[in-house]
């Protein structure tokens, strides 16, 4: 078996911490270097759910999408929520190492997995990292279909090939408008609408949108948009990642078992739909 070192090295070398963005708090939070792993678990989330999941499966490593911490704390008592994982990782000999931003910026990375879901081409980034000469790097991710389909139809399509939530997805624009090219960017993306009108794509399929910004998204031009639950948009990195771990695994002769995570901590449990849209 790989001490946790070796396998921390070789997420360092797939997602490298310098390439987080400056706010962001990713890297090994909780693990011994020295301590042998021969199962790890990747999930969206480090919350109590996921733990008690990796400690029933046995697993050695927990690697997370989401930080546990991402701005400073004064305590890990168990008394709070995230002290609770925190001390029931330790107790059991969890580690845990995060990949956020720079999962996200990755080639391939978490908008990567989000297209391949999709069924969609990946034609470029949607913000380019400055620091890759290569182009490949950056946030988002520019698509397009194999054949143009409407909104509706690209709706659907989406609803049933990300995984199951109460919200679904959310559209605004003409649903009988033809979609060719598609901008995708898994997580939160209504910070990305200047570079998504740049792009000049039909449509924009991120998490998180909300009023003010779409609103005024519709406004500028007839861009449409797709609301996706964050957890959705975020979980097609996990069989990704896994599926790159399980590769460097077999390079390495090291035998891990490599496990996706299918709990659904998505916070949202239920959905009302109204009986008729508003006019």
């Amino acid at each position: 078996m790989p001490r946790l070192s070796e396998v921390i090295a070789a997420l360092e070398n797939l997602w490298p911490a310098e390439r987080a963005e400056s706010w962001d708090a990713v890297g090994t939070v909780v693990g011994d270097p020295d301590q042998e792993v021969d199962r790890v678990l990747f999930a969206v989330d480090p919350v109590q759910a996921i733990v008690d999941e990796a400690v029933e499966l046995g697993a050695g490593l927990l690697v997370t999408h989401h930080p546990l911490y991402l701005r400073g704390t004064t305590t890990v008592a168990a008394s709070t929520s995230k002290g609770r994982v925190v001390h029931d990782l330790i107790k059991h000999d969890i580690a845990l190492h995060v990949a956020h931003t720079n999962a996200d910026k990755a080639d391939p990375g978490v908008s990567d997995a989000l297209a391949g879901a999709l069924g969609l081409r990946v034609l470029r980034p949607l913000v380019p990292d400055r620091d890759d000469p290569s182009g490949r790097r950056g946030l988002g991710r520019v698509c397009e279909l194999e054949s143009p389909v409407t909104l509706r139809e690209f709706a659907d399509r989406a609803a049933a090939a990300l995984p199951a939530t109460a919200q679904g997805v959310r559209v605004a624009g003409d649903p009988g408008a033809r979609i060719r090219t598609v901008a995708v960017s898994g997580g939160s993306g209504d910070s990305l609408f200047d570079d998504v009108r740049a792009a000049g794509v039909d449509a924009f399929l991120t998490a998180d949108l909300r009023h003010h910004p779409v609103s005024e998204a519709r406004a500028h031009s007839p861009l449409a948009l797709l609301d996706a639950a964050h957890w959705a948009t975020e979980w097609p990195w996990c069989q990704l990642a896994a599926a790159q771990l399980d590769e460097i695994s077999e390079r390495h002769g090291w035998d891990l078992r490599v496990h996706v995570s299918a709990t659904v901590t998505d916070p949202w449990t239920a959905h009302a739909a109204s009986a008729h849209p508003a006019r």
